[in-house]
């Protein structure tokens, strides 16, 4: 890097002027960084932002143009634009190649085109898809850390809060179907149901459109605690959980208790957790529009 002090290095990095038919905050991430390369982290920029037609860009440039004109007593230009709408674009592309003072980058026009070749689909072209994809990411983030902080009956007070919430007997997959279903965007919560134990009484106030039962068979439930248990069984405790009387005991107290709530049963035995939760969002999405439909 030149040996310049900061304001020296800032005045002589351009104004850079983004346009975008979304926000602009693409290229206004890549011009920052790149001005970074410069010593300067926070550049002057000047975005048009959503754009409909070429004339909005055309009127921005020929302003911004008669600006510099006055300023500076010259009509030189950096331009970063995102479009991609093919029409628009093309005639910004030959307005640029018109005036040889205008130093323009198309920033998304490449990458596409090299993702399309690559792998032989077409894009969408539909301006503001990296802004619904980010609002996915932290959807999720969201959805992961809601659902493990409400795993196993934690924060009961917060049931009405959840997309989605499991209820099911020990071993039933309720913590699996709850970290796959959150991955999806969905904030799940999970109560675990006993013979000895009352569940939260916060259970009564979920939606039962929200509220799914996890079932499965007594044999099925018998061998998955068996094995669980491993040497455990010797102890007297222990060994009553896969106790085929206590698991009969389990499942039943369960059942009296999905149907009092009138919430969905999904059985759960010899079933991948994939299609599991598949079955539940498409109960779910019959009364709840689908995740894609929130984001957007």
């Amino acid at each position: 890097m030149q040996n310049h002090t900061p304001g020296e290095r800032a005045a002589r990095i351009p104004t850079i002027h983004i346009i975008s038919d979304s926000v602009g905050a693409t290229a206004q991430a890549v011009a920052r960084a790149a001005a970074a390369q410069f010593g300067v982290a926070n550049p002057k920029i000047e975005t048009l932002p959503k754009v409909k037609t070429y004339e909005e860009i055309h009127d921005f440039l020929e302003e911004h143009a008669r600006h510099h004109v006055e300023e500076l007593g010259n009509d030189r230009m950096l331009v970063f634009y995102t479009l991609v709408n093919t029409e628009v674009r093309n005639k910004v592309s030959a307005y640029v190649e018109n005036h040889p003072n205008i130093v323009a980058v198309d920033l998304m026009t490449n990458a596409v085109e090299a993702i399309s070749q690559m792998s032989g689909m077409q894009p969408a072209y539909r301006p503001g898809s990296l802004r619904a994809a980010d609002a996915y990411y932290f959807r999720r983030i969201e959805a992961i850390e809601f659902t493990i902080a409400h795993d196993d009956g934690r924060n009961p007070h917060e049931l009405t809060q959840a997309d989605i919430v499991l209820i099911g007997v020990s071993r039933s997959s309720k913590t699996p179907l709850s970290i796959y279903l959150s991955q999806q965007g969905y904030k799940v919560a999970n109560i675990p149901l006993d013979p000895s134990t009352e569940p939260p009484k916060e259970v009564y106030d979920v939606d039962p459109t929200r509220l799914f039962g996890l079932m499965t068979t007594a044999d099925v439930l018998i061998d998955i605690r068996q094995r669980r248990l491993g040497a455990g069984k010797a102890s007297l405790v222990a060994g009553r959980y896969a106790d085929p009387e206590y698991v009969y005991e389990d499942l039943e107290k369960a059942r009296k208790l999905m149907r009092q709530l009138g919430c969905i049963i999904v059985h759960t035995e010899k079933r991948a957790v994939e299609e599991t939760a598949q079955e539940i969002l498409r109960y779910y999405e019959r009364s709840h529009p689908p995740l894609a439909d929130i984001i957007e």
